[in-house]
C-alpha cells in the first residue's frame, strides 16, 4: 500500500487527459495490429464503449475519480468478462498492446514498470480458458 502522502498512479500519470490518452493508444494499437487481432474480434466493431469503459475504469483503478463505479457499479472484472475465451493468448495480445501504449504515453520509467505489474496481475486473473 502506498502511503497517503505519496502521489498515486492518476496523479503521476498526468491524471485524466494522460489516462484517456493511454486508452485511446491502446485501443488503436489494438485495431491496427495484426498479432492483436485474436484479442480484437472479441470486441464490438466500434471500439468507442469500450475505450470510453476502460478510461473510467482505469481513473479509478489508478486512485482518482472511480467513474466506473458510479456509472456501473462494482468493475467485477473476472465476472464481466467471462462470457469472452481468456487464455493466455489473449491475455498476451491484451498485454503486447498495453505494454506498447504504456511506452508510447507515460514518461516516468518507474511508473511504467509500476504499471506494467500491475496489469500483468490483472490479465493474469482474467483468464478463464486452458
Amino acid at each position: 500500500m502506498q502511503p497517503s502522502n505519496l502521489p498515486n498512479h492518476y496523479q503521476r500519470i498526468g491524471g485524466a487527459d494522460k489516462v484517456r490518452q493511454l486508452v485511446q493508444r491502446f485501443y488503436q494499437l489494438m485495431d491496427e495490429l495484426p498479432e492483436a487481432y485474436g484479442i480484437r474480434k472479441l470486441h464490438p466493431e466500434s471500439l468507442q464503449g469500450s475505450e470510453d469503459k476502460l478510461f473510467k475504469f482505469l481513473s479509478g483503478w489508478m486512485g482518482g475519480p472511480q467513474l466506473f463505479v458510479q456509472e456501473y457499479g462494482h468493475p467485477l472484472l473476472r465476472q464481466r468478462h467471462f462470457p469472452f475465451p481468456i487464455a493466455d493468448a489473449e491475455r498476451d495480445q491484451w498485454l503486447m498492446c498495453m505494454d506498447a501504449a504504456l511506452e508510447e504515453v507515460v514518461e516516468e520509467a518507474a511508473l511504467r514498470q509500476e504499471l506494467k505489474a500491475a496489469f500483468l496481475k490483472v490479465a493474469n486473473h482474467m483468464r478463464n480458458r486452458a
